[in-house]
This record gives C-alpha cells, structure tokens and sequence, in this order.
C-alpha cells in the first residue's frame, strides 16, 4: 500500500465516524454508550458497555477535533454527576436523543442552580 492509500483509509475511516454521531444540542436528553476496558479479580482485562443519561447543558468547539460536550445527571439521592465527552472519543459506541427541550440559551448552566420551571419538550 502507498502511502496515499492509507491516508485515504484513515480519512474515510473518520468521515464514518462523523456520519455516525447525531447533531448534538444544548436541551437534549441522551443517551452516551461508552466502551470501558476493566480487570476482573483475576487480573484479566475485560470490556463492558456503560450507559450514560442526560441533558446536554453545553457543546464547546464546534465541528472541530477537540470538541466537547457536557452532560449532567441527577443521581441516586439528588447528587449530580456531570461529564465531558470529547465529540471524537473513540470509545463512545453510539450516541442516542431520548428526547429534545426547548431552549433558548447556548449553555444551560443555569440548571446547576435550583431551578423550579419545567423546560418544554419539543414535539417531533
């Protein structure tokens, strides 16, 4: 293989990646399937699939590389756990939108806050 064949190799590689992922909103609520390697008691590695649900409360970067999303759960006990998945971390699986609010800011830091008011669902 020259060298040009792998580069086209890896660029259509990302470009299915890109395909794969959905347009990705602030008021969102999704789903983040995530591949996490672990060791067993045994000391053997194994792998699982962790499931991540929440509101999208931001997205910094645009389209490019290094973008990031931020999501925020309200845990057992009303803790909540935010996380920040880089938009092309290889070990997100997949991506699902459970369901889409109504919005009108770019960043939904306000929710950190005790906010009371329901945010209206969109209808499809």
């Amino acid at each position: 293989m020259s060298e040009e064949q792998k580069t086209e190799d890896k660029t259509q590689k990302l470009e299915t990646k890109k395909e794969k992922l959905p347009e990705i909103k602030p008021g969102m609520t999704i789903k983040v399937h995530q591949k996490i390697k672990e060791l067993d008691a045994k000391g053997k590695p194994k792998e699982r699939v962790q499931v991540f649900e929440g509101m999208v409360i931001a997205r910094k970067g645009g389209h490019q590389p290094g973008a990031t999303f931020t999501v925020r759960k309200i845990a057992v006990g009303r803790v909540a756990v935010e996380k920040i998945f880089p938009l092309e971390l290889p070990s997100i699986l997949k991506i699902e939108i459970v369901k889409e609010h109504k919005v009108r800011r770019a960043k939904l830091y306000y929710l950190r806050d005790t906010y009371k008011k329901k945010l209206k669902e969109k209808k499809k």
